[in-house]
């Protein structure tokens, strides 16, 4: 059965299984493949940046937080990258007793290569969709991420 010859219901049930299959390192079966010490290096450093971009300091916490894993393991994840030379600890704008996190220019280059290999997978494994498909899907997909970032405007307040 392909996707076009489910029922909405099944095509809805569908979507978590999907997601799972992407997680589980769908970038390592494509040509010039991502490995796991660069995806998880990106992980890491996207969350500075998306941090940086809006305005926000990051720290280890934050990396933990962010990523769901014990402080000890995004502790791990941090030193990694600064070994690496992606990442730098400098002291923090707002409170000067805190070490907050940023890319160096190292990292920012990492990132920079990582997204072309990330658009490069996306091309290869839509190879035989039509462009106006890999469009469609690429616009979905950017507008789902978009909502689950304003989640947090969905919720009532607190005291609600």
């Amino acid at each position: 059965m392909t996707q076009d010859d489910r029922t909405p219901d099944e095509l809805l049930d569908a979507i978590g299984p999907a997601f799972g299959k992407l997680r589980r390192g769908v970038l390592q079966e494509v040509e010039n493949p991502i490995t796991t010490k660069d995806s998880t290096r990106a992980l890491v450093l996207g969350m500075v940046r998306c941090a940086r971009e809006t305005g926000q300091e990051m720290t280890v916490g934050g990396i933990a937080a962010g990523m769901c894993v014990d402080p000890s393991v995004a502790s791990r994840m941090v030193t990694d990258n600064i070994k690496a030379g992606y990442l730098l600890r400098v002291p923090s704008q707002l409170d000067g007793r805190r070490a907050v996190l940023e890319l160096s220019e190292r990292g920012l280059e990492f990132m920079q290569r990582f997204r072309g290999q990330q658009r490069a997978a996306y091309e290869y494994i839509t190879a035989d969709w039509s462009e106006q498909d890999r469009l469609d899907f690429a616009r979905l997909m950017l507008r789902y991420v978009d909502a689950i970032d304003n989640l947090k405007d969905r919720r009532p307040p607190a005291d609600a």
